[in-house]
C-alpha cells in the first residue's frame, strides 16, 4: 500500500513563510471575493458595492507587490538568461554580478519614487473607503525596500561563490 501512496513531502519552511503565504493567499481571495460579489450584485441587482470595487483594487496592489516578495524570495521572477546560460566560470561570474547591481540600481529608483509616492499622498483618502493612500502606495517602497535586501544578500553570495562554480547550461530544446 505504501508502495501506490506518495510519501508526504516534508516542508522546510518556516512559520514566518508559511504566515506571509496565508496573508497573500488571504488578500487573494478577498479580492477575487470582492470582485465576484459586486458581479453577482450587478447582474441579479444591476448595483454595486462601491466600496468594496475600491476594496478590490486596493487588495490587487498589495497582492501585486506582496506577490513580488515572494516571487523574488522564491527565485521564480521572470528571468532571461539565453546568453548567460551560455558562459562559464569568471565571465558569467562578472556578467552575474553586473546584472545584479543593475537590478539593485533599478530597485533603489524604484524605493525613493515610491517613498517620494508616499509622501505626497499621506494627506490624501480614497474616495469611497477614505482609507489614506499611504496604506496603498506604502507597499511600492516596502516590496522595494525587502527585494534590496534580498537582491543585496544574493549579491553577495555571487561576489564570495567561486567562479570555477559557475558552469554553462546545457542547451533544451
Amino acid at each position: 500500500m505504501s508502495e501506490l501512496m506518495p510519501e508526504k513531502e516534508q516542508s522546510n519552511e518556516t512559520p514566518a513563510e508559511v504566515a506571509f503565504q496565508v496573508f497573500c493567499a488571504a488578500v487573494f481571495l478577498g479580492m477575487i471575493g470582492m470582485v465576484f460579489g459586486n458581479a453577482m450584485l450587478r447582474y441579479v441587482f444591476r448595483m454595486s458595492f462601491v466600496a468594496g470595487e475600491e476594496w478590490s483594487r486596493i487588495l490587487f496592489i498589495y497582492i501585486t507587490f506582496f506577490g513580488s516578495i515572494e516571487g523574488f524570495y522564491r527565485g521564480r521572477h521572470i528571468a532571461v538568461d539565453m546568453v548567460t546560460s551560455m558562459l562559464h566560470g569568471v565571465t558569467r561570474k562578472v556578467i552575474d554580478i553586473a546584472a545584479q547591481i543593475l537590478a539593485l540600481a533599478a530597485l533603489f529608483v524604484l524605493a525613493v519614487g515610491g517613498v517620494s509616492l508616499v509622501l505626497q499622498t499621506m494627506d490624501t483618502a480614497t474616495v469611497a473607503t477614505g482609507l489614506n493612500m499611504a496604506f496603498v502606495n506604502g507597499t511600492l517602497p516596502l516590496m522595494a525596500i525587502t527585494v534590496i535586501i534580498m537582491r543585496g544578500y544574493e549579491l553577495v553570495k555571487t561576489i564570495k561563490k567561486p567562479a570555477s562554480q559557475f558552469i554553462a547550461k546545457p542547451k533544451e530544446f
